[in-house]
């Protein structure tokens, strides 16, 4: 057998595992897995540097299926080049405890890289990915020592290429020179409607290379030899790459393929039998020929002796530059510097106070000189969010560098790229821009929430404490929106020093991403002498202090700029005779991982008579209060006026707040 028909045998070994893996499952989508195949081989055998038996490998070129919806190509190509992956792991694609979900999971599948499956968010991870990967390189490379050199590939969709989220990450990728992401685009004219001209029928191409792209045409997606010059010449250049392959979705199929019917149905027994048999194929399922698995399973060898290269030079690079070596060391190791929170300062008692994105910016440059790790940006709004890092200059293709990331306004493509910063580890990012803007980005910040990437979310201008810009731009039901997000820690500090404590939450959390929602407007500084510690804020929820003589009749707690109202509130009531409980609420997630102990501690079952306090919706906080309480929030959108104007008339006032109380005590 000549080495090209070999070659023919590999490809369709993982089109019809591929496709065999969706029939059994009786669910998925075969049209691309059968289409893309032979740009997959020739991805995987000639250029991908991975290590199978070490998935997590630092220098690793990364690959991205953003078409997640063809997983059973990327299961079988994990299973054939010997991943963790079994055959049995193949026959229980989409079924109950899999490995091989009906999307690519990251931290479920050993070699998966992301979570993919909404359309645009792999394509726009990548580029966060290729940030870190020039970032850190700029950081520890020498010369003679290339410690974060690598590639970051994908297969992408015509899908991926429709959304918005994708557009605006080639945009910036384009301007930001990001020369080691080779994307391989299967161009196969159809999406889920039909063909693309329903709806799709620009030039991508030329839009690429408006974008600052490296764009190459590949006519035949089946031409090994085409793609492989292809893919060598992206890596030469130091543009971002595109290379558009013209495939035919569901190849080989005979009398499916080209259609938008195979896209997401299994073939059926039948109409797969027949392609097999068509090219002397066994009908049999699963089916891997001898003298193919050899082909991806040296894999297992050279991925092994290329980590082993690669740690003979860290180990070098390390005798060399020893300080710069433990720090390699450190951030490989996932650990913070001892003292990286030494310098965050305590802040004194103001009665003027500060906003807390005012604060949360001086937090931010008193972590960065010791955290270098640290690094974010704002889309287009830096002097507003307050999340410039002093002493660094922007992150542009001449300084990769350096630590401010100018996303432009691109929130969604800053959300996707956060979580591929967050992925690639060694960075500890951050995305900020104003708390109504989030919904732009939500898809991102749900996925990290998802997938447990440990992103964080710097969120300003948080209430219609925004003023006069009015109800376009103050979030009303958007701390509700966040709080429905599994596994996502919304955290509404009340002060500078629950800001600090807030940041510190924010960057130890190494399992799930962290939205940091701070104010436009002042809020004063508290008196932590006379007030519990801010440090309570790592419980979610702490006792500030108990007003009067007795046990409390009465709780009132509240988040952010609001706790200002329950303490002036809590004044007025208790020199009425009442006794009150006064809480700082900043985060229910981490209030709700507290035992039942300290929560009943907190509030006690016994006082039913409890008031809320939050300028946003209502919804969520009965929880809290109970069926005897009540909240002064915000079901209705806000208003433009002054923000102290607009508050008070919307019903955020100590006033309000006291009269509310003695109802629920009558």
């Amino acid at each position: 057998m000549s080495s090209t028909e070999l070659q023919t045998k590999a490809i369709n070994t993982i089109r019809f595992l591929a496709a065999d893996g969706v029939q059994k499952a009786n669910s998925g989508h075969p049209g691309l897995p059968l289409g893309a195949a032979a740009m997959a081989f020739t991805l995987w055998t000639r250029h991908l540097n991975h290590n199978p038996k070490n998935p997590d490998w630092p220098n690793r070129d990364r690959f991205i299926l953003s078409g997640g919806h063809g997983s059973m190509l990327l299961y079988s190509l994990l299973y054939l080049t010997g991943y963790a992956v079994s055959m049995e792991d193949l026959k229980s694609f989409r079924q109950w405890e899999s490995i091989t979900p009906g999307h690519p999971e990251y931290g479920l599948t050993p070699g998966v890289e992301v979570t993919t499956g909404p359309l645009g968010q792999g394509f726009a991870t990548g580029v966060g990915m290729a940030v870190a990967e020039a970032h850190l390189g700029a950081r520890f490379n020498r010369p003679g020592h290339d410690i974060f050199d690598h590639y970051i590939y994908a297969i992408v969709t015509d899908g991926d290429l429709m959304e918005g989220v994708a557009s605006e990450a080639a945009s910036l990728a384009g301007h930001l020179k990001l020369g080691k992401l080779v994307y391989l685009y299967d161009d196969n004219h159809i999406s889920i409607d039909g063909s693309t001209d329903l709806a799709f029928t620009e030039d991508s191409g030329k839009r690429f290379e408006a974008y600052g792209w490296h764009v190459q045409h590949v006519a035949d997606g089946n031409d090994v030899e085409a793609i492989d010059v292809a893919i060598q010449a992206a890596k030469k250049d130091e543009r971002p790459s595109i290379i558009m392959v013209r495939t035919i979705i569901g190849y080989g199929l005979p009398h499916k393929a080209g259609t938008s019917g195979i896209h997401g149905s299994p073939a059926g027994e039948e109409e797969l039998a027949e392609a097999k048999t068509n090219i002397g194929w066994p009908v049999e399922s699963f089916y891997v020929p001898d003298d193919v698995l050899p082909i991806f399973r040296a894999a297992v060898e050279k991925g092994a002796e290329l980590e082993k290269v690669w740690r003979e030079q860290v180990a070098a690079y390390c005798q060399a530059e020893p300080e710069a070596g433990a720090e390699l060391d450190r951030i490989l190791k996932g650990e913070l510097p001892a003292d990286w929170a030494a310098d965050i300062p305590v802040f004194p008692t103001d009665e003027k106070g500060i906003a807390t994105r005012s604060s949360s910016g001086k937090v931010i440059n008193a972590i960065a000189p010791k955290l270098p790790d640290l690094l974010g940006g704002s889309a287009d709004l830096h002097p507003s969010t307050k999340t410039w890092i002093d002493g660094s200059t922007d992150f542009q293709s001449t300084t990769p560098g350096d630590r401010n990331i100018h996303y432009g306004v691109r929130e969604h493509a800053m959300g996707s790229m956060v979580n591929g910063m967050s992925l690639y580890k060694g960075v500890i990012p951050f995305g900020a821009t104003f708390f109504v803007f989030s919904d732009y980005m939500r898809p991102a910040v749900r996925l990290s929430a998802l997938s447990h990437y440990p992103s964080i979310w710097v969120y300003t201008h948080d209430s219609i404490g925004v003023g006069e810009d009015g109800p376009t731009h103050q979030p009303v039901e958007h701390l509700a929106a966040m709080r429905s997000i599994s596994n996502l820690h919304v955290i509404r500090p009340a002060d500078a020093n629950e800001v600090a404590e807030a940041w510190k939450a924010a960057i130890l959390r190494r399992d799930g991403p962290t939205a940091l929602v701070f104010t436009r407007q002042n809020v004063p500084t508290l008196d932590r002498e006379t007030y519990a510690p801010a440090a309570g804020l790592h419980k979610g929820a702490y006792v500030l202090a108990d007003l009067g003589d007795g046990a409390p009749e009465i709780i009132l707690m509240a988040t952010g700029s609001e706790v200002q109202l329950i303490l002036e509130a809590g004044q007025q009531l208790t020199e009425q005779g009442k006794n009150v409980r006064l809480v700082s609420f900043p985060s229910w997630e981490l209030f709700k991982a507290q035992d039942k102990d300290y929560q009943e501690e907190v509030l006690p079952p016994t006082v039913t008579a409890r008031l809320a306090v939050e300028a946003g919706v209502t919804q969520g906080w009965y929880r809290w209060v109970g069926t005897k309480g009540d909240v002064v929030g915000l079901d209705r959108y806000g208003a433009s006026a002054p923000y102290e104007t607009a508050m008070t008339e919307l019903g955020f006032s100590a006033a309000n707040v006291v009269a509310k109380a003695l109802a629920l005590l009558e």
